[in-house]
This record gives structure tokens, sequence and C-alpha cells, in this order.
């Protein structure tokens, strides 16, 4: 499925892909260090675990992810679940762009 983010098509056709494209966001949207995010794990908790994401951070966090993986997520579809987890969060971005 080929998605089209700053002029540049992107090809989103596995979970890998966007695994890596999670991974980016938070640490480009939210600053979290590379390293750091690259040892989340499926489990590793995020909203009300990771300081860097309050509130405030989750439209920044969202929007950027819509841009990137090109797919659009309507207000009554964000909720705690899918912010609770790192891997609750990929799940829910994989079913939104391997449509």
């Amino acid at each position: 499925m080929s998605r089209a983010h700053s002029g540049i098509a992107v090809h989103i056709d596995d979970n890998d892909q966007v695994d890596a494209t999670v991974r980016a966001v938070l640490h480009d949207v939210l600053g979290i260090d590379a390293a750091r995010v690259a040892t989340f794990r499926s489990d590793t908790p995020l909203f009300g675990a990771l300081p860097e994401l309050d509130s405030m951070a989750v439209a920044g966090l969202l929007t950027e992810l819509e841009d990137r993986l090109g797919v659009l997520i309507e207000d009554d579809e964000v909720d705690g679940e899918m912010l609770e987890t790192f891997g609750a969060l990929v799940r829910f971005m994989a079913g939104k762009a391997l449509r």
C-alpha cells in the first residue's frame, strides 16, 4: 500500500514498517532518545508511564502518525487502550495502515 508523506511515496506493507514508523515518531515528536525507544517491547507502557507522553502530546503524536502512515484517526477511535502500551499503539496503527 503506497502512502504519501511530505511529497515522498512511502510503501507500508508489513508490521515491521509500522513498528519502525511508530518508534521514529516517538523519537521525533516526543524527543525520546532513539536508543531508549529501540528497547521498547510490545508490553512497554506508554501513556501514564512516559512523562513525555502527556495529554498535550497525544494530539501531536497521533497527527504525525497519521501523516507518516497516510491514515486518518477518527476522534472516537482515540482511547486509553490504544496508548496503553507500545504494542497496542503499533497494533492500532497497523490496523489502520495495512488495510
